[in-house]
């Protein structure tokens, strides 16, 4: 399988910048870095230095990339020390060295999200309560201080790591915008490890509160320190890069008509971040075109549902996505048929395999969410975007420039090796 050309000009595109200290890196720290990241690197009696990139981004992991033949590099036995370094730093700018970073993102995405899920402590809140709440422990003991008043801004103090860890293990309150950022900040904190995590971000860039807040903070998210943000709303760019593009992208499920027909305002919108999409999920998402193709559907299901008798609290999630054979039994042959359409739209792989972190729902498909809210607040449809993100961008180079710091670090120390993923931050939790 070929990745589609267009799609190797995107990945070029989203990371063109080479990152601050990959030109001044040693050989050595770039060639640890890209086996690191999973290319295999050899050598044998050929006159010229070969770069197979494969289509990384169109496996469903490592793993397979691997099997395929993907990321592979293959140097002369003998090679001039400059020809060594400028092959492998091709090899670091090249586009399938993002999609081998995705790789690692996605799980990391995955182990934040899913640790987030599991705390019963970390409860969802109603805005009147207040944005953000720490309880009787307060902030300070949980690792956090204020910036703004009535709890929407907090940056962390004494440690990053020990402040996420108030999300992790501790009892905290939020509503789902910041518990996007908490996911999108804890991913971070998987991808370098603790020890990285700590090292590599200021306290203002790791601010969380409500979004217009972090415009004026160092934020990473929104702030000063964003850098490079895209906008890619309907996913258009992303799923070209292949399912693996999508994880741990944010985004918003948002009413589409007006305030004022909400029946309950606490779910007026749902935050979340992409934590897996199976390769069906992409190929549909990619035939059609984007998110915009799925609001339309969105709006089918929503007439569909306003013509079905709506009996009890959670009707729609017990009827449509549990598919409760009680419920079923006592619809009418009419209400039946709808049904049976609706059941056929919610059979695409999109709303069964493009899974979503929200808080406090956990891990779900989206199709979840759109019949949860559809009990929620019956009289409006909903919309699907994408929101800002630097993931590809500003966020990658910045990893990447960590990684080399960090090897230089050690190699400057001295010949002690210590375990490949201390030697690179990087937590294996």
């Amino acid at each position: 399988m070929k990745l589609h050309r267009y799609a190797w000009a995107l990945c070029a595109w989203l990371a063109m910048a080479p990152a601050a200290h990959a030109a001044e890196a040693s050989p050595d720290c770039v060639e640890s870095l890209l086996r690191r990241l999973g290319w295999r690197i050899g050598s044998a009696a050929v006159p010229v230095a070969r770069i197979d990139a494969g289509a990384p981004c169109m496996r469903s992991d490592l793993a397979q990339a691997q099997a395929a033949g993907d990321l592979r590099l293959q140097l002369p036995v003998r090679i001039a020390a400059d020809d060594r370094q400028a092959v492998l730093q091709a090899a670091l700018q090249h586009p399938a060295t993002l999609c081998a970073y995705l790789f690692a993102l996605g799980d990391a995405t995955r182990r934040a999200t899913t640790a987030l899920a599991a705390n019963p402590g970390y409860r969802f809140n109603a805005l009147q309560l207040g944005w953000i709440g720490f309880g009787r422990r307060g902030a300070a003991a949980q690792g956090w201080q204020s910036f703004r008043g009535f709890g929407r801004g907090y940056a962390p103090v004494a440690g990053n790591a020990r402040a996420l860890d108030a999300f992790y293990r501790g009892n905290v309150r939020t509503e789902c915008g910041v518990g996007r950022q908490v996911a999108q900040l804890a991913t971070q904190r998987e991808l370098y490890g603790d020890a990285g995590f700590d090292a590599e971000f200021s306290a203002g860039e790791l601010s969380i509160g409500t979004f217009l807040s972090l415009h004026g903070t160092d934020s990473i998210l929104l702030g000063r320190g964003a850098g490079n943000l895209r906008a890619d709303g309907n996913a258009v760019q992303a799923v070209r890069l292949g399912r693996h593009g999508l994880v741990g992208l944010p985004g918003g499920i948002v009413h589409a008509y007006d305030r004022i027909l909400l029946d309950d305002v606490h779910n007026q919108a749902e935050n979340f971040v992409v934590t897996e999409v199976s390769a069906a999920a992409a190929d549909a998402l990619r035939r059609a075109g984007g998110l915009a193709h799925y609001d339309r559907r969105n709006l089918q299901l929503w007439r569909l549902s306003r013509q079905l008798r709506q009996r009890g609290p959670r009707d729609f999630q017990r009827l449509l996505y549990h598919r409760d054979p009680g419920q079923r039994a006592r619809l009418d042959p009419e209400e039946r048929a709808i049904v049976a359409h609706i059941d056929a739209l919610l059979a695409d792989p999109f709303y069964r395999d493009f899974r979503i972190y929200v808080h406090r729902q956990g891990i779900q498909p989206i199709g979840y969410h759109l019949v949860r809210l559809l009990d929620r607040n019956p009289r409006t449809p909903y919309t699907i975007e994408l929101t800002l993100h630097n993931l590809h961008t500003t966020l990658y180079r910045r990893w990447i420039d960590h990684q080399l710091r960090t090897c230089a670090m050690r190699a400057a120390d001295g010949p002690r090796r210590l375990p490949a993923a201390r030697r690179y931050g990087i937590d294996r939790r």
